[in-house]
């Protein structure tokens, strides 16, 4: 394990984040939930948070992101999914089904509200393209999550194994 100390300066203040090296895996804490810039968020957080939960499959880091009342709106799901808890759930299940997930690209302003985070997958042999938009309030915490994967048959892919995945998490009640 392997622990660094990055000091940087962003629109006049000194901004410090530990990272701590973990196997292949780089984790960074703060003092905030999401690393600040004036009080609003950098997604640095929110990748390596992601990246954990693929590598553990527990998003506890995830869920301490979310805001309590978060609205989660799924490429293949019309109506939203409303509230941690339930959003906890889908994320359990997601990070099970997608394979070689990577972001590829953060679209927004560092200290910026509004996020989007361009992703590659795979789900069995379907390669997904698709990207993460987050919205944060005003204590910085994600209350808004919408997913777009692309293409239709990406989506497809994505809509059965949530299904077959979330049946598995209704039978043993676990995801």
């Amino acid at each position: 394990m392997k622990v660094k100390r990055v000091i940087r300066v962003v629109d006049g203040r000194v901004v410090t984040a530990v990272s701590v090296v973990v196997s292949a895996c780089e984790f960074h804490t703060t003092s905030a939930c999401l690393t600040e810039h004036n009080g609003k968020s950098d997604m640095q957080e929110f990748r390596n948070a992601i990246e954990r939960a693929r590598i553990t499959g527990k998003v506890d880091v995830v869920m301490a992101l979310l805001a309590e009342d978060v609205a989660f709106r799924s490429p293949v799901v019309y109506a939203p999914y409303r509230g941690r808890s339930a959003v906890g759930q889908l994320l359990r299940a997601v990070v099970q089904v997608f394979d070689d997930f990577r972001f590829a690209r953060h679209i927004g302003a560092p200290g910026g509200v509004d996020h989007a985070l361009v992703f590659h997958a795979r789900i069995d042999d379907r390669e997904v393209e698709g990207c993460d938009f987050l919205h944060l309030d005003g204590d910085g915490m994600i209350d808004e999550f919408y997913v777009m994967v692309r293409p239709l048959s990406a989506a497809l892919a994505l809509s059965e194994a949530m299904e077959r995945r979330l049946a598995l998490a209704d039978d043993d009640g676990q995801v």
